[in-house]
């Protein structure tokens, strides 16, 4: 019998496998408002037989956008636009996950494929934990202060709550990428010389506290996912060793569940890009931490999925490219592993 195909519970939530789609940013929404596009995109990887689909990175706050494009749920307003798009994700059989994301120092950028620059005209004031810019020709954000951190932290509470409106059924953290938590994680980032920055357990404060703010306001009976870069890749970054201390007091917090991926927290990172080059940080997040852990990376055959997970490596896999490229590949999967999976009723006569 497959693992890859077998259910897995946290909290009161059952996935019915163990494939995730992962949150992928589509820059397609209008003042953070999901669209047609968000639905049929995301629609079809529920129809395409994932256990969750994990909305993009969403913003808790306008000038916590990547672009102009991102989705946020910064008002009533857009909780009440995500709800068809929870209702059909759910009426497929998946579990509706939704990525809560401040860009910190790497907003206010153009949509990729215009380039993805900092914008020049109606660009806003982008934020971090020391007056660092990401890159050359990137406008020096401004460091947040003690007062500016508390308004953050009720910015993720806040849409913690209207994610639950909503209708989503699990909240996935973004401590990763080098957007604003990681660079508070991240020495490479943050130079404060306050109790938010040096020491680990100072690095570690802040993102620590959103993480229970959320927790507090997300149901007891949902699940809370946290995606961390689990290295940078470089000397005197953030390493594998700091994120399984990061995980366990997540854990401690009431997380469910550590995403792994890495890098890109300043521009030109040695990564080593491969097949499964991530998987290792989710088994040692998994077996050193304690907790349920996901692998995330260029994976991309079933094969490969399934000894992932049936080996202990990870509890769950997260697809992105992959699933661009194919979203019906949890059931195609399926078929090359000879398992069965459940074909939406519309499409039977082609299985």
């Amino acid at each position: 019998m497959s693992i890859l195909f077998s259910p897995l519970s946290l909290r009161s939530v059952t996935f019915r496998n163990r494939i995730f789609v992962s949150p992928m940013c589509q820059y397609s929404s209008r003042d953070g408002l999901p669209t047609d596009w968000h639905l049929v995109h995301l629609g079809s990887r529920a129809v395409g037989g994932a256990g969750m689909v994990i909305a993009e990175a969403t913003s808790v706050s306008q000038q916590g956008r990547i672009s102009p494009g991102d989705s946020g749920i910064w008002s009533d307003a857009h909780a009440e636009a995500f709800m068809p798009i929870t209702r059909f994700i759910r009426e497929q059989g998946a579990v509706p996950g939704i990525q809560l994301a401040h860009a910190g120092r790497k907003g206010s950028c153009t949509l990729p494929w215009l380039g993805g620059e900092p914008l020049t005209a109606h660009g806003w004031r982008t934020l971090a934990p020391s007056a660092v810019p990401f890159d050359e020709g990137h406008p020096v954000p401004e460091a947040m202060s003690l007062e500016v951190m508390d308004q953050v932290e009720e910015q993720f509470r806040a849409a913690a709550r209207r994610a639950h409106a909503a209708g989503f059924q699990a909240i996935e953290v973004h401590m990763a990428h080098g957007y604003l938590l990681h660079e508070f994680l991240s020495p490479l980032a943050n130079r404060r010389e306050d109790e938010y920055g040096g020491s680990l357990e100072n690095r570690l404060r802040f993102p620590l506290r959103v993480a229970r703010a959320v927790r507090e306001q997300w149901p007891d009976a949902l699940p809370m996912l946290v995606r961390i870069s689990a290295a940078d890749w470089i000397d005197g970054g953030w390493d594998i060793e700091q994120s399984v201390l990061l995980a366990r007091q997540l854990k401690d917090i009431g997380a469910d569940l550590i995403d792994c991926s890495s890098g890109f927290v300043v521009p030109r990172e040695p990564i080593p890009f491969g097949p499964g080059f991530q998987v290792p940080f989710a088994a040692r997040i998994r077996a050193e931490a304690g907790i349920a852990s996901g692998a995330v990376g260029f994976i991309t055959d079933p094969a490969q999925a399934e000894q992932i997970v049936a080996t202990g490596q990870a509890d769950a896999v997260l697809l992105a490219r992959q699933m661009l490229r194919d979203p019906y590949w949890p059931l195609h999967a399926a078929k090359a592993l000879r398992e069965e999976a459940a074909w939406p009723n519309q499409y039977l006569r082609a299985r």
